[in-house]
């Protein structure tokens, strides 16, 4: 792809994510009683992810090293750049998943709304019922949409059979599932198709009632269509979530977020307003990156 050919691709992008925001009305979300507090405008102006020189190791190998960059609440972030630069590694720091890695350990301070996680009286239960999680392909349980969404609840301890329902009910209609599957909860998740399982993952997520959302790659295995509706499906969230996503896709990371992260080689190379970052960014790595010359 020429670099004039992906510059227009990304001009499209920001110029639809721009007159989606003039001209489409705005969508309420259902939101899960307890996800987010109604009080957002002021919780908005603080952090709610705070990386301070930041660094994860996987032995002697360095996953990510001196991040340093805030991200705050209602709104989605991007995290972009090549492979193996350290997007997922840092995406995976911030629910500790990386802890299943042998020899992984954390260096300086990753805070979420205030407290170090990395801190060791902190919750891990606690911490990824606060901080959910979406992988790159999607994960559904082997059992039924009903049961798939019910259990992170249930783990919670919630067994009242019609909380649990109101439960099921809400945290579908929050990834616009609800109307496809609810005369079907009982039936199997793996029978779904790939994007409604996508999207029933996400609502496995919300049911734990959430602050944050962590989204790997959560398209790269969805064809067009499905990618679409889960695009559209984080443009309704972000009003309740804070959402920090990964992707290899600069259209969609034009058209989704607020804010990009460019990461190369483990470290933060630029951090700033998406618009700025893919028409006017302010490093040279960055430059070559988002118009081809590299990655």
């Amino acid at each position: 792809m020429t670099k004039q050919s992906n510059n227009q691709m990304l001009k499209s992008a920001l110029d639809v994510k721009a007159s989606k925001s003039v001209i489409e009305p705005t969508i309420t979300v259902q939101r899960i009683k307890g996800a987010a507090d109604e009080s957002n405008t002021e919780k908005c102006q603080c952090a709610i992810i705070r990386a301070d020189q930041f660094s994860m190791y996987y032995g002697s190998t360095v996953g990510v090293k001196d991040i340093t960059m805030d991200i705050y609440p209602c709104s989605v972030t991007a995290i972009i750049g090549p492979s193996g630069c350290g997007k997922s590694t840092f995406l995976r720091s911030i629910n500790r998943m990386n802890d299943l890695v042998p020899h992984a350990r954390a260096e300086g301070k990753l805070e979420v709304d205030g407290q170090d996680i990395y801190d060791k009286r902190i919750n891990l239960v606690n911490l990824r019922q606060q901080v959910g999680m979406v992988f790159q392909k999607p994960n559904p349980f082997p059992k039924s949409i009903f049961d798939n969404v019910a259990y992170g609840p249930r783990l919670q301890g919630v067994k009242n059979k019609s909380k649990l329902q109101h439960i099921v009910e809400q945290s579908l209609k929050a990834s616009a599932l609800w109307d496809e599957v609810q005369d079907d909860l009982k039936k199997s998740a793996l029978a779904l198709s790939g994007g409604q399982q996508q999207r029933l993952c996400i609502a496995r997520a919300l049911a734990t009632k959430p602050r944050v959302l962590l989204m790997d790659e959560p398209c790269s295995a969805l064809d067009p269509l499905a990618t679409g509706k889960i695009e559209d499906l984080i443009e309704q969230l972000k009003s309740s979530y804070t959402i920090v996503i990964v992707t290899h896709n600069m259209q969609q990371a034009a058209r989704v977020s607020e804010s990009a992260a460019f990461f190369c080689l483990g470290e933060l190379i630029e951090y700033d307003n998406t618009s700025k970052i893919f028409s006017n960014p302010s490093k040279k790595q960055t430059e070559d990156y988002v118009t081809g010359r590299f990655g």
